[in-house]
């Protein structure tokens, strides 16, 4: 018996061998101490390999799999231009435990092209103008608090605001019993995974076992089933009393496929969970980094302050169209994107991409981090500059914040609208200023990365 398994373990690690030959630059180090590193510190993991092996290499992450990472933006364009070839569903599996099956990331082929189409009027045209007043009162009414003299924690209240955003623009609460249920709960859930040592258990999937409250796997879906009840008492509610509101739950209840088909309610629920952890987390990094950096270039400040001045009334859809005010949301997600890589891409037969011919069931993942820091793109890439979107137009492999092809991700105008929204309100009513002049690190939280301690300030003064 031990001999045979030895025969089995020795074939198999030929096997791997022969695989990862064929594939470009493949990674030598040991696929266990790869995943460690991914986990641990993706961005620093990514600049040494890259280093080393180029803007194409290969790696092994141990109990999950082969990918292929790409920093090469012409050979991103190419994926992008032949999306048809590839799954992208299949290769987000490990976000199933989160969002559910019917999540749109998880889903495939006509599936996915019919989930996109109904869900795709919602964040789009005419709606965005009536988001646009709710995402200001709610940062209004969130910034109220502050006093002068008054320390916090940015990323911490722009979780706030983008979780508040959320329960009212997408899930249409904003008082009553499932509102305060699902505030607090949707905060302890999300913050589960607030370190990459927590966020370890989204990876490993030994730690992925329920051994009832006091295991974090335990915990996590006593949360998840908590909310999840929540949000279909919501749906049952609004379908039993007719109830026909304008925000994304209810915009969504009513859409109609072409064979005059509903989403079902475990449709609806994976997809409000995954607006949220697409939505929430992200935006609030962001904006977080976004003050970061502003406070950081009082020269920055001081021309948004400008602009913002030189409208006049506080329109928040002619703020949306500032020049400089986009140039610093997009300098902030070019630097900071929130997730380093974007879904990976499966391919369904031989596919040739950039000179190399990938067997079928290849993962090929393009690296939003590697192309945001090539030096030919962007130079000077470490530095804060807004003005590079001023001077010049990207194309879409080249500045891929939101991901691209046909799985960009589907509320990116959304996302942008409240980012510029939320900054433009807080810098024309308050004057901040960061607690310590020094660096702040990227850190791993669950998915995402965000910055290590959620950036300090202080309220320095503030307008009447």
């Amino acid at each position: 018996m031990v001999g045979d398994r030895a025969i089995v373990s020795e074939r198999f690690i030929r096997w791997r061998t022969i695989v990862l030959a064929q594939l470009p630059n493949p990674i030598t180090s040991p696929a266990w101490w790869q995943l460690m590193n991914w986990i641990a510190d993706p961005i620093g993991f990514q600049d040494k390999c890259s280093q080393k092996y180029g803007d194409i290499f290969t790696m092994h992450l141990s109990g999950i799999g082969s990918y292929v990472v790409i920093g090469n933006p012409q050979a991103i364009g190419e994926i992008f231009n032949q999306d048809a070839k590839f799954d992208v569903g299949r290769g987000n599996a490990i976000a199933e435990p989160l969002v559910g099956r019917n999540s749109l990331m998880l889903v495939d082929g006509d599936r996915h092209r019919r989930e996109r189409k109904l869900l795709m009027p919602p964040f789009h045209g005419e709606r965005l103008q009536t988001y646009a007043k709710q995402i200001c009162l709610i940062t209004k009414q969130i910034a109220s608090s502050w006093q002068v003299g008054q320390s916090f924690v940015a990323r911490t209240t722009m979780q706030k605001i983008s979780l508040e955003v959320i329960l009212q623009v997408v899930f249409g609460l904003s008082e009553g019993e499932r509102y305060q249920q699902l505030k607090p709960l949707l905060t302890e859930w999300l913050d589960m995974t607030d370190s990459p040592l927590k966020s370890s258990m989204l990876f490993l999937q030994f730690l992925q076992k329920d051994w009832g409250a006091w295991s974090p796997w335990g915990q996590m879906k006593q949360r998840q089933h908590h909310v999840r009840a929540l949000l279909q008492a919501e749906i049952e509610e609004r379908r039993a009393k007719d109830i026909k509101g304008r925000d994304v739950l209810s915009l969504m209840m009513a859409a109609r496929d072409e064979n005059g088909q509903a989403m079902t309610d475990e449709e609806l629920k994976d997809e409000l969970l995954t607006i949220l952890f697409a939505g929430h987390e992200t935006t609030a990094t962001t904006l977080a980094w976004a003050l970061y950096q502003i406070h950081q270039h009082p020269d920055v400040r001081d021309r948004l302050l400008h602009e913002l001045d030189s409208l006049g009334e506080f329109a928040p859809m002619k703020i949306a169209q500032l020049p400089y005010l986009s140039a610093v949301c997009q300098e902030t997600l070019r630097m900071y994107p929130v997730i380093p890589v974007i879904f990976p891409r499966i391919t369904k037969s031989p596919t040739k991409i950039a000179g190399y011919l990938f067997e079928a069931q290849t993962a090929l993942m393009p690296s939003i981090y590697l192309v945001h820091y090539r030096e030919d793109l962007y130079p000077n890439a470490k530095q804060f500059q807004p003005e590079r979107f001023l001077e010049r137009q990207y194309s879409p492999s080249e500045y891929l914040p939101f991901g691209g092809g046909s799985r960009r991700c589907l509320g990116y105008a959304l996302a942008g609208l409240e980012m510029k929204l939320v900054l433009a309100t807080i810098l024309s009513k308050y004057q901040l200023a960061l607690v310590e002049d020094k660096p702040v690190q990227i850190q791993r939280r669950g998915f995402t990365l965000a910055p290590q301690g959620g950036v300090s300030m202080v309220v320095s003064a503030k307008s009447i």
